[in-house]
């Protein structure tokens, strides 16, 4: 399998190499050159894998550049109850995403079940020993650059804790996460972690990201990756996932699942495209935004308009605090047909601070054939659904997951199982859970008082150069 990049300016690369590169030379994003197409006999034989083996099946269809049993043995290091085993709700561990039915029809996927209690650990802790792996075997080190808008930094920073070749500098807004997301990131000491609190938003943040992986002389002296969404490994990771929560919720491949997705990056429900392109029968793709409604506007009117991102309450959604999506420029690519110059042509203007409009075109008339809704939500939203789900189903949901369910009852469909995905434990987001239930979301034992232990964090302007002299001196 070889990887081209959205923009089409970059030579294909293998797997390891776009592991390591995140961002292409040319600024796009790396995809397969095709997508592995899964048959009925697929489907039927992956139904009773396991989660490593179902993730094995579906990662060597992406990843032909490692040994089969070298890539084995990472998936099932990776996935194993020990590491996801923050379980609630009568989830069996060993199920690693098990579903939690709130009725006939409806249910949550626990995503979020690792150490950090977010889903991005579902992916990210299998990137941690893919870099790991791949840099033992070229005899390299990498400084891993990331922006965190909350759950992506810290699932990260543990993930490559104590790897071996590998540097995390991560950048997050300042101010504009949680105290929980803040004290899992800011608290770690070992010795290969660096915290950069941005005065400003998230999205400038991620635009510094990008600056720095574009500036090619300072990437390659200074070995620089990704562990973002823009790096393909993660939306791999994360369509395993899919596949699971299907199976659990069908008794066979005739049958049809919607799943619904609180969308920040794009990146979670990208990959839920991907599976779908690929044979899974996903049915609709629901996509809920907070207050910054940029893409449920897309996918309502063709026309994206990136802007100032709304600042929720950091204890609200700030997860999704998040204006331009990187992710979202894979998915147009599929929809204008893969052509890398209509892409170049669409981000040119975004990156000029414009807006595009596709609904005059014969793409957008295709919109419906890769099954997107979308529709939003509001912190007054989320907390009746919060009170909802404890009310009516006895389940305490996430602000984000809230989100999810809100928009996942507008557009569900009778006879169709929805499932909502899970993207974050209750505990990351006390205040808001207190003002919606007036009593405290239970958190693992060892995360009790996180809050208290000392920080460590280096508050900086949102300046480049900045950014790039502080890594220039601990490289």
């Amino acid at each position: 399998m070889r990887y081209i990049s959205t923009r089409g300016h970059a030579a294909p690369q293998s797997f390891c190499d776009i592991l390591l590169a995140g961002l292409a030379p040319d600024g796009g994003l790396y995809l397969p050159e095709h997508y592995p197409q899964i048959s009925r006999a697929d489907l039927d034989a992956w139904r009773q894998l396991s989660y490593a083996d179902l993730a094995y099946e579906i990662l060597s269809r992406f990843i032909t550049d490692i040994p089969a049993a070298d890539l084995k043995a990472l998936v099932a290091k990776t996935y194993t109850a020990e590491v996801y085993r923050h379980t609630r709700n009568g989830g069996d561990a060993a199920q690693i995403t098990p579903l939690t039915r709130l009725e006939d029809g409806l249910y949550t996927q626990e995503l979020s079940n690792g150490p950090t209690l977010a889903f991005k650990d579902m992916a990210m802790q299998l990137l941690g020993n893919l870099f790991e792996y791949v840099l033992d075997q070229r005899g390299e080190s990498i400084n891993i650059l990331g922006a965190t808008s909350g759950d992506t930094g810290s699932a990260a920073e543990y993930a490559m804790r104590g790897k071996h070749n590998v540097k995390v500098f991560m950048l997050s807004p300042e101010g504009r996460m949680s105290a929980f997301q803040r004290a899992q990131m800011y608290s770690l000491q070992d010795p290969n972690i660096f915290n950069i609190a941005v005065s400003g938003l998230f999205d400038e943040a991620q635009d510094i990201v990008k600056a720095v992986s574009n500036d090619a002389a300072f990437k390659a002296r200074y070995k620089i990756g990704a562990v973002n969404s823009i790096n393909w490994a993660r939306v791999a990771a994360q369509i395993v996932y899919y596949f699971q929560g299907y199976f659990l919720a069908t008794s066979s491949a005739d049958e049809v699942v919607d799943f619904a997705v609180p969308s920040g990056n794009f990146g979670n429900i990208c990959a839920g495209h991907i599976a779908r392109q690929m044979g899974l029968p996903i049915g609709q793709l629901v996509l809920a935004t907070n207050e910054n409604d940029v893409l449920d506007e897309f996918f309502r009117s063709g026309v994206y308009r990136p802007r100032t991102a709304a600042q929720t309450s950091i204890t609200s959604s700030p997860s999704m605090d998040i204006s331009k999506a990187s992710n979202f420029e894979r998915f147009v690519f599929d929809l204008v047909g893969r052509d890398p110059l209509i892409v170049s042509e669409l981000w040119a203007r975004v990156e000029a601070g414009q807006a595009f409009d596709l609904s005059a075109t014969d793409d957008w008339k295709n919109l419906p054939t890769f099954g997107f809704v979308s529709g939003k939500s509001t912190h007054g939203d989320r907390i009746k659904t919060i009170r909802l789900a404890q009310g009516r189903y006895q389940v305490m949901l996430d602000t984000h997951t809230a989100d999810g369910l809100k928009v996942a009852l507008e557009h569900r469909r009778a006879g169709v199982p929805m499932i909502v995905l899970e993207t974050a434990q209750p505990a990351k987001f006390e205040e808001t859970i207190r003002e919606a239930l007036g009593s405290e979301p239970l958190r693992p034992a060892a995360m009790v008082g996180i809050e208290n232990l000392p920080q460590f964090v280096t508050v900086m302007a949102p300046d480049v150069e900045a950014v790039k002299q502080f890594i220039a001196d601990r490289v």
